[in-house]
C-alpha cells in the first residue's frame, strides 16, 4: 500500500492519516484486548490510540479518555484530536488544573472524548465528580509511569472496577528498563497483551533514519576543579563522622546515592533504638546531601547555577527554624571559600563555549534550522537561554512549578512558545524535561545534551527529537572526572538492557502474553473489552500488584472484595442482641499495605496545583447511585496523602472534596478531624508554630466534637523532645480544647479510623454530613503579630516578643539591629535577616 494513501474509517477525518501499515496493525491487536503499544519515538503513537478510540466509539459509544503526564502534552493530544477525529470540536475537550472542578463536571457530561493529566481526573474520581462508567477506551500515553503510587495506578483500578465495557491501551517508546518493570506496568494497568515495533521492523524502517550520536569530553578549568574539591574536602569530613557511629566505611566524598540510602537506613534505626547519636548523624548526612547538590551544579552545570544554590540555602539557613544542617552548612569555613570562590569567579563553564560552537556550526556551517538543548536544571536553561540569545534566536522551555526560586512558564505560554518553535521562528529550544516526553516537537538537525541522564528512558526520548524524516544527530557533553561520566555508563547500559528486553519481549511476546493472560501480574480479573477473549475466566485465583495481602475474587472487577461494614444486629452471633467486638471494627481490608505518595511533580503539569489554592468550596457531582452511602468530606490539600484516595475505592463509602476552612476531614455535623504526622505535631512543639492550636481553637467553634489524630511510629522517641513536653501539648488539646486525641500507625490505619468514625455517626446516629461555617476574622492583635510573623518567617513567638518590647508593627520595623538584638529569642541572624527584609530595595 502506497505510503501516501490517507486512512478512511468511521468516525476519522477522511485522507487525514497517513496510512502505515505498522500503525493499523497494532490498533487491531489493541481492539482485541487491554495492549501495551511499544512503539519508537515520533512514529505515531497517538495515531494507534486515535484508531482504537474512533473504533470504540462509533461499536460501543460511551466517551474516551486519554490521560498524559503534562499540560503542553494534553494540549497537543487534544489539537491533534480535534483534526484527526470527525466530530464537534467542542465535543473534545482538555481537563487540566486551569480548568474549574465545577466546570469539568459540566464538560465530562457532554464529551465524547477527554484528554487530561492525570492528576485531575484522579482527584475529580476522589471527589466523586464524574463516573467512569460509560468510558469505553482508556489511554496511558507514557505509560511507563505507571509504578508506585502515580495517580494512573489508582485510575487503571477505578476504570477497571466502575467501568461498563472498559478498554486500555498504554503506550510508550521505554516501557521500562528490564522484563520486570516492563510486567509490572502491565500490571499496575490491567494490560493482558504487548505488541512491540521495534526499527528493525520492515514496516517501521521505512519512516526512520540513523541518529548519530556523539559523546564529547569537556576539561574543567582549575579554578572551578578547586572550588569542587574544596566542598568534597566537607563532604569526606562529615562521612568521616559517619564512619565512627559505625553506619559506613568509606569517606570517599563520590559515595552512590545507594550507599547514602543504607546510611540512612541504619541512622533511622538508631534513632528507633533509642540511640542519640542518631539524630547527629542525620544531621551529617543532611549536610552530606546538601554537599553533593553543590559539587555536582559546579561540576555539570555552571558556576552561576552554584552561585543561585549558594543564595538559597544562605536565605533558608536565615530562616525561623532553619534546621541546623543549613546552618552549620553555610557557616562552614570551606564552603564559605568555595562561595567566595563562585562569587570571584567570572569566566564560563568550558560546556557553554562547546555548546555555542556546536550551535554555530548546526546552524550556521551546515545550514540547520532547529536546535533542542536539554538540561536537568531551570538555573542552567535561564542562563543559556540568555548566553545563546547573544548569538542565535533561543527560548526556553520550562515547567509551569517553581522550583529551586526560578519562575516557570505558564499553560498558555509552553503553548505558543511550542507553536513558534513549529512555525521557524526561532531557531534554538533550550528545555528542561518537561520536553523530553512525547511533545510534538518538530524534526530538529541537532539534540543537544548538556549533561546526560542517568535515565535510559529519558535519553531514549530525548533521542526521539530527531532522526525522524532524516538523518538526525545527538551531541552529548560529559565534563571529565565528574558524575557526568557516572551517568553516562548508566544510561547506556539501561538503554542498551531496554533495548535488548524489548527485542527479546518482542521475540517471546507469545509467551509473555500467556503470562499476562494468566493472570499473573494483574488485580484486574474482569472487565475485557468486548468481544474479547478473557484468558483470566476461568476462576483461576488473579494475585494483585497493589499489596501482596490484597484478596481477589475470581470474576470481581477491580478484585478486591471487602465486607459490608456496620455494628447493625448480632455482629458477633452470640444470639443475645448485644455487639461484639466486630462491631466498632473498620471493615476488613483488601490492602493492608498503605502507600507513600510520590514527591515528584513533572515540571510541565502542575500537578493540579490551582485546584488545591484556596478557591473556595468546589463543586461536585451528584452522590452515588446507591441509598444507604456513608459520606465523608476531605480538604483538597489532603490529597498529597493516599487516605482519601483509599477512602473513595471502598464500598459504601462517597468521598467529597472542598477547600475545608476548618478541619482536614468532616464525618458528621459534628465531627470534623485535624490531622497530623508524627512529625508535623513535634514541630509545633519545637518550632513555636502554634498553628495546630489554632485550628483546634477555630475546629471547636464550629464543630462540637473535634478529632485531632496524630499519625505515625513512635510520637515520644521520633524526636529528642521530653516526653512531658509531649505529654503537656496533649493534655491542652484535650482538656483546654475539648478535642479527642486519636493515634494511628500510618495512612491506612486513619482512613480506617475515618470510616469507623463515619459510619458511626451517619448509620448508627443518623447523623448528617454538613460542612460549617468560615474562620472567625482575625483580632487587631492577630493581625499585627501576623504580620510581624511574617518578616523573614520569624514565627509567631518570636513576634510575640518583639511586638511586646517595642509596641506596635511600625517600631519593630524601623528598629535597628542593635535594637532587635535586644528582644529575648533575637539572635544576630535574626535580627540580620529582618532588616535585610525590612531595609532592601525591592528588587
Amino acid at each position: 500500500m502506497a505510503a501516501t494513501e490517507g486512512i478512511d474509517r468511521p468516525l476519522l477525518t477522511p485522507g487525514y492519516l497517513q496510512r502505515r501499515e505498522y500503525q493499523l496493525e497494532l490498533a487491531a491487536a489493541a481492539l482485541r484486548t487491554h495492549t501495551l503499544v511499544c512503539l519508537p519515538t515520533g512514529l505515531g503513537k497517538t495515531a494507534v490510540s486515535l484508531l482504537v478510540t474512533a473504533g470504540r466509539l462509533h461499536d460501543a459509544g460511551g466517551r474516551a479518555l486519554l490521560l498524559a503526564p503534562t499540560k503542553p502534552l494534553v494540549q497537543q493530544h487534544a489539537d491533534f484530536y480535534r483534526e484527526a477525529l470527525d466530530v464537534p470540536d467542542d465535543e473534545v475537550v482538555v481537563f487540566t488544573g486551569e480548568v474549574r472542578p465545577d466546570d469539568r463536571a459540566a464538560l465530562w457530561e457532554r464529551a465524547r472524548v477527554v484528554v487530561a493529566t492525570p492528576q485531575v481526573v484522579e482527584n475529580d474520581l476522589v471527589g466523586n465528580r464524574i463516573s467512569l462508567r460509560e468510558v469505553t477506551h482508556l489511554t496511558f500515553d507514557e505509560c511507563h509511569r505507571a509504578t508506585g503510587d502515580y495517580a494512573y495506578c489508582y485510575i487503571a483500578e477505578r476504570y477497571h472496577e466502575d467501568a461498563a465495557d472498559p478498554l486500555v491501551t498504554g503506550m510508550s517508546a521505554s516501557p521500562g528498563g528490564d522484563e520486570e518493570e516492563i510486567l509490572t506496568v502491565c500490571g499496575n494497568l490491567g494490560l493482558r497483551e504487548v505488541e512491540v515495533m521495534t526499527e528493525a521492523d520492515s514496516d517501521v524502517s521505512d519512516y526512520t533514519h540513523e541518529t548519530d550520536i556523539e559523546w564529547e569530553h569537556v576539561e574543567l578549568p582549575e579554578e572551578v576543579i578547586e572550588i569542587r574539591d574544596a566542598l568534597n574536602e566537607v563532604i569526606a569530613d562529615r562521612l568521616e563522622r559517619l564512619k565512627r557511629l559505625g553506619v559506613t566505611n568509606s569517606t570517599r566524598p563520590d559515595v552512590s546515592q545507594r550507599d547514602l540510602n543504607e546510611i540512612r537506613g541504619k541512622l533511622q534505626r538508631m534513632i528507633n533504638e533509642g540511640n542519640g547519636d542518631g539524630y547527629k548523624g542525620m544531621s551529617a548526612h543532611a549536610e552530606i546531601m546538601k554537599l553533593r547538590r553543590a559539587v555536582e551544579l559546579v561540576e555539570t552545570q555552571s558556576v552561576e547555577s552554584l552561585r543561585r544554590y549558594f543564595e538559597r540555602q544562605r536565605n533558608a539557613a536565615r530562616s525561623s527554624g532553619a534546621s541546623k544542617a543549613a546552618q552549620r552548612f553555610v557557616s562552614e569555613p570551606r564552603v564559605r571559600e568555595a562561595m567566595r570562590r563562585a562569587e570571584a569567579y567570572d569566566d564560563l563553564h568550558p560546556k557553554f563555549r562547546r555548546a555555542r560552537i556546536l550551535l554555530a556550526q548546526t546552524l550556521g556551517i551546515e545550514g540547520g534550522e532547529r536546535v533542542i538543548v536539554f538540561t536537568e536544571s531551570r538555573d542552567t536553561a535561564e542562563t543559556l537561554t540568555e548566553f545563546f540569545s547573544n548569538h542565535f534566536e533561543t527560548h526556553k522551555f520550562v515547567g509551569q512549578g517553581d522550583k529551586e526560586g526560578s519562575d516557570g512558564m505558564t499553560q498558555k505560554q509552553q503553548q505558543e512558545t511550542l507553536d513558534a518553535f513549529r512555525r521557524g521562528e526561532f531557531q534554538v529550544l533550550v528545555s528542561t524535561s518537561v520536553a523530553e516526553e512525547g511533545l510534538d516537537v518538530p524534526e530538529v538537525d541537532l539534540v543537544l545534551f548538556y549533561e546526560p541522564v542517568p535515565k535510559g528512558i529519558r535519553a531514549i526520548q530525548r533521542k526521539g527529537r530527531t532522526g525522524r524524516q532524516s538523518e538526525g544527530k545527538v551531541h552529548v557533553l560529559l565534563a571529565e572526572d565528574t558524575r557526568d561520566e557516572a551517568y553516562f555508563w548508566i544510561s547506556r547500559r539501561e538503554e542498551k538492557r531496554m533495548r535488548e528486553e524489548l527485542r527479546a519481549l518482542k521475540g517471546v511476546a507469545s509467551e509473555v502474553n500467556r503470562e499476562l493472560g494468566q493472570g499473573s501480574l494483574g488485580d484486574f480479573a474482569d472487565g475485557g473489552a468486548s468481544g474479547a477473549s478473557d484468558p483470566t475466566a476461568t476462576g483461576e485465583d488473579a494475585p494483585t500488584t497493589r499489596g501482596e495481602d490484597a484478596a481477589t475474587a475470581p470474576g470481581e472487577s477491580g478484585g478486591t472484595v471487602r465486607a459490608n461494614g456496620g455494628a447493625d444486629g448480632d455482629a458477633n452471633g452470640d444470639g443475645d442482641g448485644q455487639p461484639g467486638l466486630d462491631a466498632f471494627a473498620a471493615d476488613e481490608s483488601a490492602d493492608d499495605e498503605g502507600s507513600v505518595r510520590s514527591d515528584e511533580r513533572e515540571e510541565g503539569d502542575g500537578s493540579d496545583g490551582s485546584e488545591r489554592a484556596d478557591e473556595g468550596v468546589v463543586a461536585t457531582a451528584e452522590g452515588d447511585e446507591e441509598s444507604g452511602t456513608v459520606e465523608i468530606v476531605a480538604d483538597q490539600r489532603e490529597l498529597d496523602a493516599t487516605i482519601a484516595r483509599d477512602l473513595s475505592t471502598r464500598d459504601g463509602i462517597t468521598t467529597r472534596l472542598e477547600t475545608l476552612a476548618v478541619g482536614d476531614y468532616v464525618l458528621s455535623d459534628r465531627v470534623v478531624v485535624e490531622r497530623k504526622s508524627v512529625s508535623d505535631f513535634l514541630d509545633t512543639l519545637v518550632g513555636g508554630d502554634r498553628s495546630l492550636f489554632e485550628q483546634v481553637k477555630e475546629a471547636t467553634r464550629h464543630y462540637s466534637r473535634p478529632v485531632v489524630v496524630i499519625e505515625g511510629g513512635d510520637l515520644y522517641g521520633a524526636r529528642n523532645v521530653h516526653p512531658n513536653a509531649i505529654r503537656g501539648a496533649l493534655a491542652s488539646l484535650a482538656v483546654d480544647f475539648g478535642a479527642s486525641v486519636l493515634r494511628t500507625e500510618g495512612e491506612r490505619d486513619t482512613a480506617d479510623l475515618l470510616e469507623v468514625i463515619a459510619r458511626r455517626e451517619q448509620e448508627e446516629d443518623d447523623r448528617e454530613v454538613r460542612v460549617h461555617g468560615e474562620k472567625a476574622a482575625k483580632t487587631l492583635t492577630e493581625q499585627q503579630q501576623y504580620v510581624v510573623s511574617a518578616i523573614a518567617d520569624i514565627g509567631p513567638v518570636t513576634a510575640r516578643a518583639l511586638l511586646e518590647h517595642f509596641g506596635s508593627v511600625e517600631a519593630v520595623m524601623t528598629a535597628s539591629e542593635e535594637e532587635l538584638l535586644d528582644v529575648k529569642g533575637v539572635g544576630e541572624v535574626t535580627a540580620e535577616r529582618i532588616r535585610e527584609v525590612v531595609g532592601s530595595d525591592y528588587a
